[in-house]
């Protein structure tokens, strides 16, 4: 990459790091980012598993089926198949659970005073979120996040997991695209990030997509036009229009048109989060064309700062249903109702889908009647 970029310096001096002696014998991946993640992931694969032994030497283990004990006692035995272990203890929430757990933390505190340095632990704190300003951060998970450091920050390395800005997103899909030797223009990089709301997962995916289309079109770079084409149309035009119908309080039609989005969503429900995420951006451009009173597109763009912006063919509907809005108070309801569903989703429900269905009609009943609701479930 041809510059640093600020979202990634965590993890890239935790991939440098566990390629030295300065290597610790744990660490906590806080945060729920998954692209950055995958990058620890490989980075310490890479650095300390020969592919040979990869099926040896790596365990998954989930501590909601699997004891902290039994995992510690596996780091703590040599292996006779494998010269290194790495251990991913994944559901790290159930060390925070009911009753004090004061043997399990005895047991780590134990662990990490004589560990094996022929192995790594890493725990995957994915159950909290990091937004790209600490300073957003919900209060829950800030308290999870002390919790943690207290607990385990002694004995182990804490790697921030926090959400990728959205100007270093674009930077990194410049630079990526260059690696592939068919780089994306400035506007083109910014739209696909747009679109995609900064999921770099997403990002990383039609990235790749782009670059085999604009291969076998023999084309020397990606345009704008490109994205516009290969993914805002098809996603963008999808929320825009759960959005019309969300606007005009059209509540079969808008749960027709979620269905449609989660089926042709390649993560499906998984893909859920984004779905919210893109909901509340929208939400937010709307209270704000709604104070300002944007009549048309030359008053919005004044209004609405770079990375904010809404794609040219949004442009006119997105106006048309702020309008639809006019007491503020029902636009800031809905942000209510949906920072509730983005919670529920990141605390791993039975059926994100019927999280959503019941987000979309909340979103879709009388504004009055909603927000009577929430009063009485808060």
């Amino acid at each position: 990459m041809a510059k640093a970029l600020r979202s990634f310096a965590a993890v890239d001096r935790f991939v440098a790091e566990v390629r030295t002696d300065a290597r610790r014998a744990g660490y906590v991946l806080l945060g729920d980012e998954a692209f950055l993640y995958g990058r620890c992931r490989r980075g310490v694969l890479d650095a300390l598993v020969s592919p040979d032994f990869l099926d040896f030497s790596v365990h998954a283990l989930d501590l909601a089926e699997t004891s902290i004990f039994e995992a510690l006692d596996l780091a703590q035995t040599p292996s006779l198949m494998a010269p290194f272990q790495v251990l991913f203890l994944r559901n790290v929430k159930t060390l925070y659970g009911r009753g004090q757990k004061k043997e399990e933390f005895a047991a780590i505190d134990d662990y990490f005073r004589r560990p094996n340095p022929q192995a790594l632990l890493l725990f995957v704190a994915d159950h909290l979120s990091l937004p790209s300003d600490v300073r957003r951060m919900d209060m829950q998970d800030k308290e999870r996040a002390e919790r943690i450091r207290e607990t385990l920050g002694d004995a182990c390395g804490v790697v921030e997991l926090q959400r990728v800005t959205e100007d270093d997103a674009v930077q990194w899909v410049l630079a990526e695209s260059a690696k592939g030797g068919v780089p994306f223009t400035d506007d083109a990089a910014r739209e696909l990030v747009d679109a995609l709301g900064a999921d770099m997962l997403t990002v990383q995916s039609e990235v790749e997509k782009l670059l085999l289309y604009a291969g076998a079109q023999g084309t020397p770079r990606v345009e704008l036009s490109d994205v516009e084409t290969m993914v805002s149309a098809a996603k963008q035009r999808s929320l825009y229009e759960l959005m019309d119908a969300i606007s005009l309080k059209d509540t079969p039609r808008a749960l027709a048109l979620l269905q449609g989005l989660l089926n042709s969503s390649e993560g499906g429900e998984d893909a859920s989060i984004g779905h919210v995420f893109m909901l509340a951006k929208t939400y937010r451009q709307m209270l704000i064309l709604n104070e300002k009173q944007v009549r048309d597109q030359r008053g919005m763009w004044p209004v609405l700062w770079p990375g904010f912006r809404v794609a040219p063919f949004a442009a006119d509907a997105l106006i048309a249903q702020a309008r639809r809005f006019r007491d503020r108070g029902e636009l800031t309801s809905g942000l209510r109702w949906i920072a509730k569903a983005d919670q529920e989703l990141r605390s791993s429900p039975p059926d994100k889908r019927l999280v959503l269905e019941r987000l979309v009609m909340r979103l879709t009943g009388q504004g009055r009647a909603a927000e009577v609701g929430m009063l009485d479930a808060v």
